[in-house]
């Protein structure tokens, strides 16, 4: 295969380890991250010798006046290179929207190349002391100037203004919105590293919940966190010896916003979102219709709404319908996000969705297999500034 996805199908996850998921821990986040790789890389079958590339995107996505200490509060990919024990030949961060999948793409291409054979992705998120968004400004300065002063200030609030936009234009309610938020604490309720293990909630626990920026509550965000995860990838070839089922990057896009960040408007995150699902399935191959495994980004609630619709799975305005009449039950034909995602999950940007799309493919989700797991989709961030990565259990 040649042109710019000619590398599909020739790097896969080989093993992965997700940390205990808490509140806030008594141990170091760099402490936890070691931990955490050297486990994936013995689930790889590996030794921690045998890594030769790290890879990460280690932004702490908390506003305000938080430290920013590698091994404290972030765990970069040199950090984790330099506690490994391992002698590595590449190390790269990524910088930008959708951390994780942008992490992997980094990987693919440095295994494809031949930059190195092992590869860590890890993904490290603290939940520093204190008001997580809290507003630390005395004077607005540039972009903030604009905003700041009138209260637009954090992620609740920027999701908030598109997501009132949504269900003006197109009739949706905070009901509508119950239905995804009482499946996710379900599906996250079987798994025991859940933050919101054993935890599901009711539809009136929602609708009922303390409010952040209407019609934004705070069960429409997910918990700040400290936990880490790891993923091994390596070549196609060098997988299939290894003792896991591999799972192979079948494609991947990412957001190219063309619009301003300091507001974007519903329209403009469904322009730019769409772009992207257009550039994931050229690169794929595929189409909405041929994933079984949708992992879809929750960090916040609506962005589940721009996802579905950017990626084509039904027509634009239709979301909140689309997930009605038990169409997104673990049973059903759309088990949207099965892994609990970032909402019973925790704040771990991505990694419920692209832990569960390997899980998934590899056939180790245990009893909560699906009956039909042969294609994933993990996705990350905003659909206009984040990223997609399609997954296959075949090469084909």
């Amino acid at each position: 295969m040649s042109g710019l996805f000619k590398d599909r199908f020739q790097v896969a996850i080989a093993g992965c380890a997700v940390s205990k998921i808490e509140r806030r821990s008594q141990r170091s986040l760099g402490a936890i991250t070691v931990e955490t790789a050297l486990k994936a890389v013995a689930d790889a079958g590996l030794k921690p010798r045998d890594i030769d590339g790290f890879t990460t995107g280690s932004l702490l996505p908390a506003y305000g006046e938080h430290t920013n200490i590698d091994g404290f509060d972030i765990v970069s990919a040199t950090w984790l290179s330099e506690h490994l024990g391992a002698d590595p030949r590449w190390v790269c961060g990524f910088q930008g929207g959708g951390q994780l999948t942008g992490s992997v793409i980094l990987a693919v291409n440095a295994i494809a190349s031949g930059a190195a054979d092992y590869v860590i992705v890890h993904r490290s998120l603290h939940n520093p002391a204190g008001r997580y968004h809290e507003m630390p400004m005395t004077r607005a300065r540039e972009a903030a100037q604009w905003t700041a002063p009138y209260g637009f200030w954090g992620p609740p609030v920027a999701i908030a203004l598109p997501y009132n936009e949504y269900m003006q234009r197109y009739g949706a309610t905070r009901e509508d919105m119950a239905t995804f938020l009482v499946q996710t604490r379900k599906n996250a309720a079987a798994i025991p590293w859940a933050y919101w293990a054993d935890k599901p909630i009711t539809r009136e626990d929602y609708l009922n919940a303390r409010m952040l920026g209407d019609p934004v509550c705070i069960m429409d965000c997910d918990i700040p966190v400290d936990g880490a995860a790891a993923f091994v990838l390596t070549s196609a070839e060098r997988a299939r010896d290894l003792p896991n089922k591999p799972v192979y990057v079948a494609g991947y896009a990412q957001g190219l916003p063309a619009h301003s960040q300091a507001y974007r408007s519903l329209d403009d995150m469904m322009e730019d979102g769409s772009a992207l699902a257009r550039r994931l399935w050229q690169s794929t191959g595929l189409g909405p219709d041929d994933i079984d495994v949708p992992q879809l980004y929750d960090g916040f609630s609506p962005l589940v709404y721009l996802w579905l619709e950017c990626l084509g799975y039904c027509p634009v305005g239709e979301a909140h319908r689309f997930i009605q009449n038990g169409a997104i039950d673990v049973a059903g034909k759309f088990p949207l996000n099965s892994g609990g995602g970032s909402l019973g999950s925790g704040r771990l940007h991505g990694v419920p969705h692209m832990l569960e799309a390997y899980l998934q493919l590899a056939k180790r989700a245990g009893p909560r297999q699906l009956a039909k797991s042969s294609t994933a989709i993990a996705c990350h961030s905003y659909p206009d500034i984040g990223g997609a990565v399609v997954y296959s259990d075949q090469p084909y």
